[in-house]
């Protein structure tokens, strides 16, 4: 990289299970006024914005329409990206890497409670001709999947089981989570059936939420912080939309986005260099899949690192230490902001109880969810 890109101003509300006191504008109002504050600037001093947007999920038409007054970007250089925060995380970082642009403001929200057939929201991403016709849902190809990755020897039930114990107490010390809870394995095993062996509390809630970001150039960032976190490597990848013919034991995507990053950042060796990771955790088992691709851990080894503790607090990779989505909530479009949020937080020790000691180099993996292949990293550092 030529130049270093910091995250210098943070904003994000809670994330809830419905936001009945706020529309999704006043969201990421609240979001926007926050990160404004702690950067010290005002709308008329950034450059660039990048809003986060999929217009299904909003209930709207051109729903980026619906983002500029909000964030004060009224007659400024805006745009929208129809896909997860980190891919807009990747334009702005962009932005400002043409050396044009010093300070870039990135933006998204989940406003899922506004929704109420979001099955069938999940549905139009399937092929139209060959598989939606079949009128199964979403869900039904999860319980596939994970049929393959549990015959494939990937993990045990038991383990993709474990996942979810791990996220949901990790959520209790996260006071911006909406599903932290003591359970156990057996809890998991006996909840509602959805798609065998997909249970009901293998699938992370819907959650509402909106985070902001401010991000800024190197020579800029002494200016606006003290605790800068830089974005060292990001990287993005999708495979083929038609289940006919993708990889479904492994996260192919996942790999090739997170090769991406981690030859951007300087990274060799995946599983020593990174203190700790927030990856996709929709469904319980792709925890297991995500950290298999991003090779931090062996094939089929993920599972058994969960089961002995490895990947919780005080493990030797403490991963989804916030809850993860199982335990904060499933946000959409903004599921990788409450990543890159957790770090950020993480990485200037200020996550409070659940504060991961010497955190220095944290990565954020963003998947946007079944029935999709679309998968982005970043590698953040202190």
């Amino acid at each position: 990289m030529r130049e270093r890109v910091a995250i210098a101003g943070l904003g994000y509300t809670a994330f809830t299970s419905v936001s009945p006191g706020s529309s999704y504008r006043e969201l990421t109002y609240e979001a926007a006024v926050k990160a404004y504050e702690e950067a010290g600037i005002e709308p008329k001093d950034v450059d660039s914005f990048v809003c986060t947007s999929e217009d299904m999920l909003e209930g709207y038409s051109i729903s980026d329409e619906y983002c500029n007054d909000q964030l004060g970007a009224v007659l400024k250089p805006a745009q929208t990206i129809p896909g997860d925060f980190l891919h807009s995380l990747a334009v702005g970082v962009m932005h400002i890497l043409t050396e044009q642009f010093d300070i870039v403001v990135v933006q998204a929200l989940s406003k899922a409670s506004n929704m109420k057939t979001i099955p069938d929201l999940l549905n139009f991403a399937f092929d139209p001709v060959l598989n939606r016709p079949l009128d199964v849902t979403a869900y039904a190809l999860a319980g596939l999947e994970m049929n393959r990755f549990l015959t494939d020897g990937r993990a045990t039930r038991e383990q993709c089981a474990a996942v979810v114990v791990k996220n949901k107490a990790n959520a209790l010390k996260n006071p911006l989570a909406g599903y932290g809870a003591s359970i156990s394995i057996e809890h998991v095993l006996e909840s509602e059936p959805v798609a065998e062996p997909v249970r009901l509390l293998d699938i992370a809630p819907y959650a509402d939420g909106a985070v902001v970001m401010v991000l800024c150039s190197e020579k800029l960032a002494p200016s606006l912080t003290d605790k800068p976190v830089w974005i060292t490597g990001i990287g993005w990848s999708t495979d083929s939309p038609t289940i006919e013919s993708r990889d479904w034991s492994g996260a192919v995507a996942v790999r090739l986005a997170g090769d991406m990053a981690y030859r951007m950042a300087g990274i060799t060796c995946p599983a020593r260099e990174i203190d700790l990771a927030e990856v996709n955790d929709e469904i319980s088992f792709k925890e297991l899949q995500h950290l298999e691709a991003l090779r931090l851990f062996e094939p089929g080894q993920a599972g058994r690192a969960t089961e002995d503790g490895q990947t919780s607090p005080g493990g030797a990779l403490p991963v989804n230490v916030s809850g993860g989505g199982l335990g904060v909530g499933h946000l959409f479009e903004c599921s990788g902001a409450q990543k890159v949020l957790e770090l950020v937080l993480q990485l200037r020790g200020e996550a409070g109880s659940r504060q991961v000691p010497g955190a220095g180099v944290g990565l954020a993996q963003a998947w946007r969810g079944i029935p999709t292949t679309s998968a982005a990293v970043a590698i953040l550092s202190a």
